[in-house]
């Protein structure tokens, strides 16, 4: 069993190899670490602007594009202001 299991239908936080954060509601996972999140959001963070959040909804990512999954402190998350929260991008993953 997958040591991700414990995440199924819980609000987790994935960084992509390329940078990107997605925070959504994980539904489903493979042998492979594929994975389908629900409610779905994309935090695009600038060092001039606030977060921009871009609605993805229903998503899937595979294994080899994610670098970490982490669940999300609903509680803490929901009291960030995003709006003013800057921040550099998280660069690229190198092998």
């Amino acid at each position: 069993m997958s040591q991700l299991q414990p995440y199924v239908n819980q609000k987790v936080s994935v960084i992509m190899n390329d940078g990107r954060i997605v925070v959504g509601t994980l539904r489903g996972l493979d042998q492979t670490t594929n994975i389908i999140m629900q409610n779905s959001q994309e935090r695009i963070f600038s060092e001039d602007e606030g977060v921009e959040v871009v609605d993805l909804g229903l998503y899937l990512i595979r294994g080899d594009n994610i670098a970490v999954i982490g669940l999300v402190d609903e509680e803490l998350d929901g009291a960030l202001d995003l709006e003013n929260l800057k921040g550099e991008p998280l660069p690229s993953l190198k092998h």
